[in-house]
């Protein structure tokens, strides 16, 4: 069981091994709240309905069994919208329209239909746990490296000495899709020693 929790952090990485959900990777990690938040909601999305689709895998028909996922799904992302609105409405307008898009992200709708509809409550769980870990990990160390050399803070606290000069690029697309690239090299390159 074990095996199926610790693929999604490293050797089958949702983005950086299959690149999915690079929408929103590339649009929340200008701060690393953001990128907290997103990863929480993602993990939240992903185990339950991970635990839905495992445990009606067997009644579902085929025909209709996408229009069912997206139904679960679309049903946990409106909690998770509907609490950081209530809750955390800077970090719901910082988040935008990136949380209602959890719904297509294609981890979520990948992991419901590559796994969960064929596996067991446990194993499915474990992926996705696995996998929203993975997913948000990499968040959390993009969003830093970003939100460091761009701004000069972590947490939207200063830590780079006053006479640091930001890198603008980092904030912009640009510098998403620049980082987001390291880290997929960076990836790959370990990957081939690991396996």
């Amino acid at each position: 069981m074990k095996k199926y929790f610790i693929r999604g952090l490293w050797h089958d990485h949702p983005a950086l091994r299959q690149l999915l959900g690079m929408c929103s990777i590339l649009a929340v990690t200008t701060y690393v709240i953001n990128a907290v938040f997103m990863g929480l909601g993602v993990i939240f999305v992903l185990v339950g309905s991970a635990f839905f689709v495992s445990l009606i895998r067997k009644i579902v028909p085929d025909e209709i069994r996408i229009v069912v996922f997206t139904v679960i799904i679309a049903t946990f992302v409106t909690i998770v919208d509907l609490i950081l609105k209530a809750f955390f409405p800077g970090i719901s307008d910082a988040l935008g329209p990136y949380v209602p898009l959890i719904i297509v992200n294609c981890i979520i709708l990948g992991r419901c239909e590559a796994f969960a509809c064929k596996n067991p409550i446990r194993a499915s769980l474990l992926d996705a746990l696995g996998m929203g870990l993975g997913y948000t990990w990499l968040l959390i160390v993009l969003a830093a490296v970003r939100e460091l050399l761009g701004y000069g803070t972590l947490f939207k606290k200063p830590i780079m000495p006053s006479t640091y000069n930001p890198l603008s690029i980092m904030v912009a697309s640009a510098g998403a899709f620049i980082t987001l690239g390291f880290f997929i090299a960076i990836m790959n390159k370990l990957g081939k020693k690991v396996t």
